[in-house]
């Protein structure tokens, strides 16, 4: 297992914290995902030999958040 922790720009509102959460936790080999709001910032834990940070990165930029 891995442990990543993504830049998260464009986050204004709890829904946005949920969102981004959502979509991460969603991704096939994601086993947590945390999101803080106030730091702009997602703490992904997740199996690289199923995922990677392209495939977190593409995630996130779907429901339209960017990562930096």
């Amino acid at each position: 297992m891995a442990k990543m922790e993504i830049v998260v720009g464009g986050m204004s509102c709890e829904m946005c914290q949920s969102a981004v959460q959502e979509v991460l936790s969603d991704v096939e080999g994601v086993t947590e995902a945390a999101v803080d709001l106030e730091g702009g910032r997602a703490t992904v834990v997740f199996d690289e030999g199923v995922t990677n940070l392209d495939a977190l990165r593409a995630a996130v930029e779907d429901a339209g958040f960017d990562v930096e």
